[in-house]
Formats: C-alpha cells, sequence, structure tokens
C-alpha cells in the first residue's frame, strides 16, 4: 500500500490534526507557566534588592562599606552585586566596576548590564538593580542576576521537547496504524462490492459485530442488499406468474379463433367467437394494465400529486358509486364517516384504493349479507375498516393474500386477475400507511393513517 493512500485518509489527517493541536495547547501552556514563573522572580528579585538597600542606606558611611563587602562574601552562587560609589562616580566598595550605562538613580527596579568584577574574572552581566544618591553624595546600586529566569527557560524548553516530541510521534504513529487498517478494511469492501456488482448477490459486506461507522455502514448496506435480493426473487416469480397468468387467456383466444376458422358456420357464431376472444385479450390487457399501474404507484411517480385530502368525502363517494351494486346483490352497505379528517396523499389513489377493498367485499359477501365502511379514530391515528359478512381470510392466507395474482380457492370462481390487495397494499406504502388483515367472521381490512 502507497504511503500517499493513507495519508490522504481521514482517520491519518485527524490524527495529524489532533496532534499539532496537542502541540499549539503544550505550547501555550509552557509559554504561560514560564510568564507566570518570570513575573514571580523578577517580583521576588524587586523586592529583596529593594529591602538590602534600604538597610545599607540607612547605615553610616563606614558600616556601608562593611555591609557591602558582608552582602558580597555570603554569596557562594555569585548572585549578588552591590557596588558603592562616589559623587565622581569613582568605585569605593562592590563587586561592579562602574556605574552602568542605562542606570535610573531613584527608580523602582529595573535591568541593566553591568561588568562584573571577582577576585579572579571579570564580565558583563544582566541584572536586576535598584540605585539610590546617598546623603553625602555618594551612589549606591544593589542588583542581583537574572540568569536563573534563562535557567527556568532552558528547563520548560528542554521538557517541552520531551513531552512533545514523544507525544507527536505516538500520535502519527496512531493515525499510520488506524488508517492502514481502515484501508484494510475499505479495501475489503472494495472487493466485495466488486464481486456484487459482478452479479453475486449472495455477498455481503464484512462486519466485525463493534458497531463503529463502517461497521454500521456494512449493515445497512447488507439490509439493503437482502431487501434487493428479495425484491429479484419477487420480480422473477412476478415474470413467472405474470407468463402463466396471459399465457391462459392468449391460449383460449387461440384455441376460439381457431374453432371459429374452422368451424363457424353463419356469421352470428363468427362474431360470437370473436366476442369471446375480445373478452379474453381484455382480461391479459387488464392484468398488463394493473401490473403497469402498481409499477408507477411503487416507483413513487405519483408523489408530486400530492395534497390534502379530506377521508370522509373519498369514503362517501367509494359508497355512493357501490351501493347500486350492492343493492342488485341484495347486500346492505353501510358507511360511517362524520369525522373531519385530513391526510396529505394522492385522493384518486386513496379512492382507488377503498373502492378496491369495498369491491372485494362485495364481491366475496353472499346475498342478504352486509358490508360496512367507517372511519375510526384510534390514538393518534385515523382508520379507514372496510368490515363484511362473507367467508373471512384464514390465518393461513393472511401474510400471502396480497401477493400478486394469489387467489385463494374461494376465490377461484370469481372474476379478477388477483391485483387488487397487491394494488391497495402499494397505494397504503406510498402513503406511508399500513394495512392490516383482521381475524373473522367475516374479513376486516384495515388502512391506519396518521393526521396530516
Amino acid at each position: 500500500m502507497r504511503l500517499a493512500e493513507f495519508t490522504r485518509s481521514t482517520t491519518f489527517r485527524w490524527a495529524i490534526t489532533v496532534a499539532v493541536a496537542f502541540a499549539l495547547g503544550t505550547l501555550v501552556l509552557f509559554g504561560f507557566v514560564y510568564l507566570r514563573t518570570e513575573v514571580y522572580l523578577t517580583t521576588r528579585i524587586d523586592s529583596l534588592i529593594v529591602g538590602e538597600l534600604e538597610v545599607i542606606a540607612t547605615a553610616g558611611p563606614t558600616l556601608r562599606v562593611d555591609l557591602v563587602d558582608s552582602r558580597l562574601r555570603g554569596d557562594p552562587r555569585r548572585l549578588k552585586l552591590a557596588g558603592l560609589f562616589g559623587a565622581d562616580g569613582h568605585r569605593i566598595a562592590g563587586n561592579v566596576e562602574s556605574l552602568p550605562a542605562g542606570l535610573k538613580i531613584g527608580d523602582p527596579p529595573h535591568e541593566v548590564e553591568v561588568m562584573r568584577i571577582d577576585p579572579d574574572s571579570r564580565g558583563l552581566q544582566a541584572i536586576r538593580v535598584v540605585a539610590t544618591r546617598l546623603p553625602n553624595g555618594d551612589q549606591l546600586i544593589i542588583g542581583r542576576s537574572i540568569y536563573e529566569l534563562d535557567d527556568i527557560a532552558a528547563i520548560l524548553e528542554s521538557a517541552l521537547l520531551l513531552g512533545t516530541l514523544p507525544a507527536l510521534s505516538i500520535a502519527v504513529a496512531a493515525g499510520v496504524l488506524l488508517s492502514l487498517r481502515a484501508q484494510r478494511r475499505i479495501e475489503a469492501i472494495n472487493q466485495t462490492v466488486l464481486r456484487i456488482v459482478a452479479g453475486d448477490l449472495r455477498e455481503r459486506l464484512p462486519a466485525r459485530g463493534t458497531g463503529d461507522p463502517l461497521d454500521q455502514l456494512a449493515l445497512i448496506v447488507n439490509g439493503m442488499l437482502d431487501e434487493i435480493g428479495g425484491l429479484i426473487q419477487q420480480l422473477s416469480g412476478v415474470g413467472d406468474d405474470i407468463a402463466h397468468e396471459v399465457r391462459t387467456p392468449l391460449t383460449r383466444v387461440r384455441a376460439s379463433l381457431e374453432r371459429g376458422r374452422d368451424n363457424a358456420a353463419t356469421l352470428d357464431e363468427l362474431k360470437a367467437i370473436t366476442d369471446r376472444a375480445i373478452g379474453g385479450l381484455d382480461k391479459a390487457l387488464s392484468i398488463v394494465t394493473a401490473l403497469l399501474r402498481i409499477a408507477e404507484i411503487e416507483h413513487g411517480r405519483r408523489l408530486a400529486g400530492f395534497g390534502e385530502v379530506e377521508l370522509a368525502g373519498v369514503m362517501h363517494e367509494v359508497a355512493e358509486l357501490y351501493d347500486p351494486v350492492a343493492e342488485d346483490r341484495h347486500i346492505q352497505l353501510e358507511v360511517e364517516a362524520t369525522d373531519i379528517v385530513i391526510v396529505r396523499g394522492d385522493r384518486d389513489l386513496l379512492f382507488e384504493a377503498v373502492a378496491n377493498l369495498v369491491d372485494n367485499a362485495i364481491k366475496f359477501t353472499p346475498a342478504d349479507g352486509k358490508v360496512e365502511l367507517k372511519l375510526l379514530k384510534r390514538a393518534d391515528e385515523f382508520v379507514i375498516r372496510v368490515a363484511d359478512t362473507g367467508p373471512g381470510i384464514s390465518e393461513s392466507e393472511r401474510e400471502v393474500v396480497t401477493r400478486r395474482f394469489y387467489r385463494s380457492d374461494k376465490s377461484r370462481l370469481t372474476q379478477g386477475v388477483g391485483l387488487g390487495l397487491s394494488l391497495v397494499v402499494a397505494i397504503a406504502k406510498l402513503h406511508g400507511f399500513h394495512l392490516t388483515i383482521g381475524a373473522g367472521p367475516g374479513c376486516t381490512i384495515e388502512i391506519a393513517a396518521r393526521q396530516a
């Protein structure tokens, strides 16, 4: 694997970003510590030299020289400096060779550079100093070296390097390892995807069960592949069903036309045979039309026509349409829809779904039976219920009755192609509603929806 592949990965870049942020944060922290330490030590040095200056300045002329010498003798670390100079600037006592340039007599402690002289050496040294002019005209300066601040800065710099460099190295190494690990997983996913694209739909993306984002993505994609596999199997089955359902009426049409050609003796007989052939072709066309209708709905092509639909009005229109049909079959059709219920959807499709349910209910209800169409309120949703006193749907058939072309033994002698409930399910799914088939006696089918 090339270096560029994982250096471009998000994991590696985040690791580098975190490492840089850590280094900057550490640098700011050490800078703050140094500044606070410098302020503390400077304040402490200033208070010491001011106190010593006051003690020596208040002593007599002879005692001053002794105090200056005593101060310098008790300084094994060579931190203290002192100088007593005459009014003309000549040195009287102390380890400062001459009055330094930039010295401000009478000002608060400040920083200057002086020439320090010792019995065995001399050299420039930066100090914090305070100076005063004595009553007899002499000038007294008291100072202290500030090299301690340089030592502290060096210590902090070493600690910064020793603490930051290993942390940066660990962060970069972690970024490289995590990137390589992620790259290996992505490569495994890519290989699996290539096999799926090549046509092996049994393949699934590898998942480790760790719950990380890649695992969650793999589970989502695997679920999608399961759904696709089921849809492909369903399409394959639908193709077989279409071939079977369409072949039967077409075979009958062909046989009818052949018999008419060979046996029809009069024009009326030929017309009768032609009418039967047209009926068979109409049935085949109705199957194709219904399938195209379901495909259109399932693909969501009707979403653009969605708007606010008042369900009670739709249900009353359906009842008005089927009332003559029910009356002819001596079936009592009752509608109960008084609540104002507004849902978002396609009015024509909802009308078609309710009409299909009512049509099925009337079709399978015996004479002197009853079909009820009700709009009910249940918790936070509204329910369209179609119930009849027909034979009902057995428990074993409730899961398969909505499949395309499925027809139970009780419906074999009834007109239809077995696509009515499939169409209702497609419409309900498009609207985000759910359809349930209840237990007997009779048949109860409900479409539940939330109010807009």
